[in-house]
């Protein structure tokens, strides 16, 4: 038996948890520094692109560890 949250599915699922949470607070500063800044629309966009980037990476972090725990459900 193996000990809740130290597992390398349990670390995995905190490293998305940290993208997650990292993505979140850097979109609302680039909202906020844009607002305060007067940037242009186009630097603002690009900070959204950067964060739909992050968010889409931890999407595509979370499937994986799905997958990794379907697989290791038929090895009991």
């Amino acid at each position: 038996m193996t000990q809740q949250g130290h597992t390398n599915q349990a670390k995995a699922g905190q490293r998305v948890a940290l993208i997650v949470a990292g993505t979140g607070v850097f979109w609302v500063l680039a909202i906020m520094l844009g607002a305060e800044y007067n940037w242009s629309n186009r630097t603002r966009a690009l900070f959204d692109l950067a964060a739909l980037a992050g968010f889409g990476f931890a999407l595509w972090q979370t499937y994986q560890l799905w997958r990794a725990r379907q697989n290791d459900k038929g090895d009991d």
